[in-house]
């Protein structure tokens, strides 16, 4: 399993928490350190299947310094992973992929069923 995350983000440590508390092993990402690869990306943007707009970190300050909102609307995946991949602060956090699962952000719930 792959917690991808950004260390200074207090949403992505009470996620990491809670993968301690239920004894998950998992590689820790950094996200800014080790951004994904668009290859990483387009992959997972496919795997979902629910569109680009899940993976944008649409509150982060470089979303609205790029006014980005309107363009991802345009966006088709092969361009949303390249503009992904090039700045880790673009990406939704956290990530946690678990092989043909994605979790994108922190919902109790959502992790309670791992």
């Amino acid at each position: 399993m792959k917690f991808i995350n950004y260390p200074k983000c207090s949403t992505c440590i009470k996620a990491k928490k809670h993968l301690i508390a239920l004894d998950k092993t998992f590689e820790d990402i950094d996200i800014v350190l080790n951004t994904p690869s668009k290859e990483e990306l387009l992959n997972w943007i496919q795997l979902y299947g629910q569109g680009i707009k899940p993976f944008f970190n649409t509150s982060g300050k470089v979303y609205k310094e790029l006014q980005l909102k309107d363009q991802v609307k345009e966006m088709n995946e092969d361009d949303a992973a390249t503009l992904l991949a090039s700045n880790g602060m673009l990406i939704k956090r956290p990530l946690l992929i678990d092989n043909d699962r994605i979790i994108i952000g922190y919902k109790v719930e959502d992790y309670n069923k791992l």
